[in-house]
This record gives C-alpha cells, sequence and structure tokens, in this order.
C-alpha cells in the first residue's frame, strides 16, 4: 500500500493555506518506507502536523533548485542533527552534490550522521532508474523548466501471487518452502525445481509520478506512461509560455494521452484564491482529476 501527503501544494510565495512543495510517500511493503518528494520552506512542521516523522525519512528527491522546493531542507537537516540522528540521508536531485554540499556548509553545526548527495540526469530523454530496494524502484527523467530540473517516478516491482489451484493440479503442497521461492524465483520442492512463473500469476505494481515544476514535454509523457497517479504541475489556469509552467488544461490532456488511472494537480499559483474553474477547465480534458491542498492524503492499493 502507498498513502501519499501532500504537505505543500503552492507556487512560489507561500499563503495563509498553501504551503511551498512537498509531498511525503510512504510504502508499506516487507517494512515502511518514508520517501520525500520535494522540500519547501515549513517542511518539518507540516510533516509534524501530519503526524509523519521525519526522522523516518532515509530518502529526499528534489526536483530543482529553486527555493520554494529546497529550502526547507536547511531546517530539517539541522533538526534531525539535535534529534541526535545517527543512519544515513540520501538526497537526490539534478546538481545535488553541489547544492547539498552548500547546505550542510550553511551555519556552524557538525553533522552527527552521513548526508549522501546523488546527481540525478537533466538533459536529454533517458528515463534513468536511480535507486532500487526489494520493493520498489525509483526512476528519473529531465524535465522543461527554467533551471535544471528532473521528474520523479515512484515503481513498484511486480508481485507474484501463488495460484493454490495450480499447486494442487501439479500435486504440489504449501510450505515453508513457499518463502524461499517468492524470494529467490525458484525452489526445489522433492527433489523437481519448480520456478516462481509456473506456480504464480504476476500483478503490476503501483506507479506514482510526480512533475515537480516543467512544461508539457515527451519525457514526461514517456515517465507517466500507464501511471496509477501521476501528481502534476498545474500551475496556471491559462497557458504562460515564460513561467516554465504548466497550465491545468495542458496537464489533463498529457494525462489523458498517457493513460494515467488518475491525476492530481499540485503547485498553484497564489493568485488564485478559489481553485472551482481550474477545477472544471482540467476536468473538461480528464475527468479523474483532482486538485491538492495541504494536508490531502492519497491512499493506492495493488
Amino acid at each position: 500500500m502507498i498513502e501519499i501527503t501532500f504537505l505543500g501544494t503552492v507556487s512560489g510565495v507561500p499563503t495563509r493555506d498553501r504551503n511551498h512543495p512537498a509531498i511525503a510517500l510512504e510504502y508499506y511493503g516487507e517494512g515502511k518506507d518514508t520517501l520525500l518528494f520535494d522540500c519547501g520552506e515549513g517542511t518539518q512542521k507540516q510533516l509534524m502536523i501530519s503526524g509523519i516523522s521525519f526522522m523516518r525519512i532515509n530518502k529526499i528527491f528534489i526536483t530543482h533548485w529553486h527555493a520554494d522546493h529546497f529550502a526547507g531542507l536547511i531546517p530539517m537537516i539541522q533538526t534531525m542533527n539535535l534529534e541526535k540522528r545517527k543512519h544515513d540521508l540520501k538526497i537526490f536531485g539534478p546538481e545535488a552534490e553541489r547544492f547539498v554540499e552548500d547546505i550542510i556548509d550553511l551555519g556552524y553545526f557538525g553533522l552527527r550522521f552521513p548526508v549522501e548527495a546523488i546527481n540525478v540526469p537533466f538533459e536529454g530523454s533517458e528515463v534513468t532508474l536511480i535507486d532500487e530496494t526489494e520493493d520498489y524502484q525509483i526512476f528519473s527523467s529531465p524535465m522543461l523548466h527554467t533551471v535544471p530540473t528532473t521528474a520523479f517516478c515512484f515503481q513498484e516491482k511486480t508481485k507474484w501471487s501463488v495460484d493454490t489451484k495450480k499447486l494442487k493440479e501439479m500435486g504440489i503442497k504449501t510450505g515453508f518452502w513457499l518463502k524461499k521461492l517468492k524470494k529467490d524465483g525458484k525452489a526445489e520442492y522433492k527433489g523437481k525445481m519448480i520456478k516462481l512463473e509456473d506456480v504464480s500469476v504476476p500483478k503490476s505494481g503501483l506507479k506514482v509520478v510526480y512533475s515537480g515544476d516543467t512544461k508539457p514535454n515527451e519525457n514526461m509523457l514517456k515517465l507517466a506512461k500507464d501511471a496509477d497517479l501521476l501528481i502534476h504541475d498545474g500551475t496556471f489556469l491559462e497557458e504562460d509560455e515564460n513561467k516554465g509552467h504548466t497550465d491545468v488544461k495542458a496537464a489533463a490532456k498529457l494525462a489523458k494521452k498517457a493513460n494515467v488511472k488518475e491525476l492530481i494537480l499540485t503547485h498553484f499559483s497564489r493568485r488564485y484564491t478559489d481553485l472551482k474553474e481550474l477545477d472544471e477547465e482540467a476536468k473538461k480534458y480528464f475527468k479523474n482529476t483532482k486538485l491538492a491542498h495541504d494536508f490531502m492524503k492519497v491512499k493506492l492499493k495493488s
């Protein structure tokens, strides 16, 4: 299961009701992983209000180095340090080594825990695998903004469900050996080697894509293809060529073309105090669209 919490949903300047961009993704697999996508000003307080422990965050993915998307890193890393964090923190992003080093050098404090900066590609059209666990993979792809920018994709790995009917037909009994089969993809049963695909059916894992700030582009179309959820920049009601963002109509059209199941728009300009018109415009082109608000939660089950 995946639970997503929108911690900030405004563009540029925060408002009373909307914080700078940040999204927490909690993944419940063999254990529980808490991932953070972008970390605008005030993110650690938003996490506290939402009941999500920032000390559990081991990986942070920064789409680009505009302050509204990363400035929350500075106080949060220092708070982690004051709370005597010991385990490492990984920060992914375009030119991450350059900017993370500058952040760590700010102020007079010595880190008690390692921070690893991991650069991700921001030029070209490739979809790149940047992180992997037993349960999921994280991919990135370059986007179109006014500075080097990437989008990220969380892809749960394919799960195999043992077909008890097949086992019965093959005269195989369930037991402890199935644990080894699921782990290794094959296991010996009474002298015969059984492969996972022989007795199981595959089930595709969940896919969540987060755009950050971007103009509509082919890279996003490729990255978001068949996603269960696309979280996309919906800064403006109408197209604005000079801002490096996406209007809600273009985001909705992209979602439909990419065949995503659900679109959630976020990163709204503060000029919109009422989002009704943005909502109506987006739904003309993709009906399963929602508009994010701070502390909105979304659960996805495979």
